[in-house]
């Protein structure tokens, strides 16, 4: 059972089994995907590897059948292209383009890692394409998933070990 992503009506959700939940996706919707940094949330289905966390935020590491590990400071994500290190963490000081892990808004407070552009990776393809906290107002994200954390922290007690995120273009 795959959770999946799509526009319904004016908004966009995530489902899973018998539940809804309101979601956020890219700035550029859902597509395929044509270079890093274009806003689009990768059309497919994406596995889920792990689920890393704030401890200092949550406390506990989120009840989930997946690996989790916490956040740390000094935790980065590469998104540089030509670098060797291309969507994959990193530890900061970092001298290549990189998102920082460790954010002062609470987006990533739980961040589920998917397994877009990871096997291979292709430089280009897609980075840090993540499943997280949404804003408040469920504003667009740089391609990831968004739900509210209590809709993600349900969303992981439920998912199954063979759970993908699954970003589907169309109602």
């Amino acid at each position: 059972m795959d959770l999946i992503v799509k526009r319904q009506g004016e908004a966009w959700q995530a489902s899973f089994g018998g539940k809804t939940w309101r979601s956020a996706v890219g700035r550029s919707g859902i597509a395929v995907k044509q270079a890093e940094g274009d806003g689009v949330s990768p059309i497919g289905c994406w596995p889920i590897r792990r689920v890393l966390y704030r401890a200092d935020k949550l406390g506990v590491a989120p009840a989930t059948v997946f690996p989790t590990a916490p956040i740390a400071p000094d935790d980065g994500w590469c998104d540089a292209p030509d670098h060797a290190d291309y969507n994959s963490p990193v530890k900061l000081p970092f001298d290549a383009s990189h998102e920082e892990m460790w954010r002062k808004d609470d987006l990533y407070d739980i961040v589920v890692v998917l397994g877009q552009n990871d096997d291979p990776v292709v430089p280009g393809a897609g980075s840090a394409v993540f499943l997280h906290v949404a804003s408040e107002g469920y504003g667009s994200t740089a391609g990831c998933a968004a739900l509210t954390r209590e809709d993600l922290l349900e969303f992981l007690s439920l998912a199954l070990p063979d759970t993908r995120l699954c970003f589907q273009d169309g109602e």
